[in-house]
Formats: C-alpha cells, structure tokens, sequence
C-alpha cells in the first residue's frame, strides 16, 4: 500500500461483510441455465417483478433529473397508509442505507452498540465501520430475546443503540409486547427492524407508536413484501426531535426517481401485494409441514417469508451445496 494511502486502521481489520450472490452469478458458477434455478437464499419476493411498477418504470421520463431529496411523494404515500405523520418520516436507499445513518447520528469511536444474535449481520457490521463496540447479548434456545441479560449489559455497557429484528432474521420469531416495553424502558435508543412484518399476523407492526415514544424508531423495506430488492427502498419513522438531526447527514440523494416511483406505486396497490403476501405465507406454512418428514431436520415456526432448520446427523454446507 502507498505511504500516503492512509487507510483508517480499523478499517484494515475489518473482515468483509459477505452478501449473497445474485442468481446470474450462481447461473455462471455451476455452468446451470438461469430458468432452471430456485433461489431462495436471499428471501426475495419470488412473485415480482409486479406488472404495476413495470409499467411505472416504463413510463418514467425524469431520469435525466436529480430525485427529490426528500422523496416527498413516497412520505406523503407512506404517511396516508400508515396514519404517520409525514414528519416522522424518512426514505432511503433501503433499511440498511437507514441503519448507517443512524449510526452516523449517534456512534463516537468505543461508543456500545447492543446486538442480539443469530440476527442480521448489518448491525454488528456497520458498528465495526464507526469503530463502535457492538456487544452481542445471544438469544434463548428459542431465538427468544434474553431480557435479564440484555439489562444487565445496559448497566454495564451503556449502549447508545439497542437493535432488534421482529420477525427475527434468520429464525422469524416475533419480539412479546411486553420484551418491547421493557426494552423502551431502558436508557437508549431502540432501533426496531421490521424488514418481514408483512407476513406476520395483522397489528404486529408498532410503526404507529413511533411518534409518541422518544426512544422508538421503526425501519421498514420494499424488499421482500413489495419485491423490490434491487431497487433498493426502504423507510423508517422516527421520533420528531431526532429527524431534525437525520436531514442535516443524510445523502441528499439516495433515493433514485426509480425507487421513488416504485415505492408510490407499491403502496398504491398495497391490497394486490397483501394477496401476494397471503400466497407466501400459504406456501410457508406447507413447507413447514412438508418438512416435517425430515427425521435430521428441525423446522422452526417461522412469522416471516423463511424457514429455518436445524440440521442433525448432517452437515449443512453439503445439504445447501447438494440444493
């Protein structure tokens, strides 16, 4: 490396974060046609691309334009769905465009950031990148969240953030009610991801109490449910006194005409997707049954659009490298 190529130490350290590969590359890599490969290892909505945004896109003649940056359309369509104020509420270039900037608000180098794992990667992660500790605080046997523990390192680490994923990635368990109280009554940020709430049971999503708790935010993707993972959309609402703070460090334009314009359309027809929805989750529940002839897997009830399965007397890379 050059001398005058000062490079971050921390960041010399840092182990590279791991995404999953599209299909074309999987396609090319096992010499295998695209049209004959399920890929399921993404969790992505296998029912898009949706002939609605098709035609939204098609029709868009403002490409050669900045977006809005402050993706005024998408807020005023995601404030009438959800009953939010508008003011609450901030799109990006999906959740995890949202999850850097949110640490971007808050970490000082050594400052705590509480993960909860098995749980998404992104937050452990996009600590490291502020040079933040991120102190793990595991789940129960049953991904269940370990509230005794996760107090006691609040007394003792102090963190800043507390991120927590509901329905849980990768198990699709759900955060109790009263585990989320108790977390808002600790001393620090909540951030709750409720990436695959879409197909858990209806009025599991606290989105609306965001306004009238200090200490709440909600993040939220067009990923999955609206099957727009490549465009990268994602929001989250947020408490009032910190989005004045949000606005002045975020990228004035993350959210491409594109997104903006699949995200209005998504929720316009929110009704055709909630009967998609309605379809993957049918589909979950039979593979969760069908799975269960397995003698060497364990299925775990899931409330998200994934299942997962322990494997006994079998090692699971050669399972996945045999699918």
């Amino acid at each position: 490396m050059p001398r005058y190529a000062a490079v971050r130490s921390h960041i010399i350290d840092l182990p590279a974060y791991e995404p999953v590969f599209p299909i074309n590359r999987l396609a090319e890599a096992y010499h295998l046609p695209l049209e004959g490969l399920v890929k399921l290892d993404a969790n992505e909505n296998p029912y898009a691309p949706f002939e609605f945004i098709r035609a939204a896109l098609a029709g868009l003649d403002n490409i050669h334009r900045y977006p809005d940056p402050e993706g005024t359309a998408l807020r005023a369509a995601l404030s009438d769905y959800f009953a939010v104020p508008v003011e609450n509420i901030l799109a990006g270039a999906g959740a995890d465009d949202l999850i850097d900037l949110i640490m971007r608000l808050f970490l000082d180098p050594d400052d705590c950031v509480l993960n909860c794992p098995p749980t998404f990667g992104m937050y452990a992660f996009d600590a490291g990148l502020y040079r933040a500790r991120a102190v793990n605080v595991p789940r129960r046997a049953d991904f269940s969240l370990d509230l005794e523990a996760i107090e006691r390192a609040v007394e003792t680490e102090h963190p800043k953030l507390i991120f927590v994923t509901s329905p849980n990635n990768p198990d699709g368990s759900l955060l109790s009610p009263d585990d989320l109280e108790r977390l808002l009554a600790l001393p620090a940020i909540v951030v709750l991801d409720e990436a695959y709430v879409e197909f858990a049971p209806p009025g599991t999503s606290v989105i609306a109490r965001v306004p009238q708790c200090e200490n709440l935010v909600v993040l939220r993707t067009f990923s999955k449910w609206a099957g727009l993972a490549g465009l990268r959309v994602g929001y989250g609402v947020f408490p009032l006194w910190m989005m004045a703070q949000l606005w002045k460090i975020k990228q004035p334009y993350s959210l491409s005409v594109a997104a903006e314009c699949a995200g209005v359309e998504a929720i316009q027809h929110a009704d055709e997707l909630n009967r998609v929805g309605q379809k993957i989750i049918a589909e979950r529940e039979r593979l969760f049954q069908a799975l269960q002839k397995f003698s060497w897997l364990k299925v775990y009830p899931s409330q998200a659009n994934f299942l997962l399965c322990r494997l006994m007397g079998r090692d699971a890379a050669a399972v996945k490298q045999t699918l």
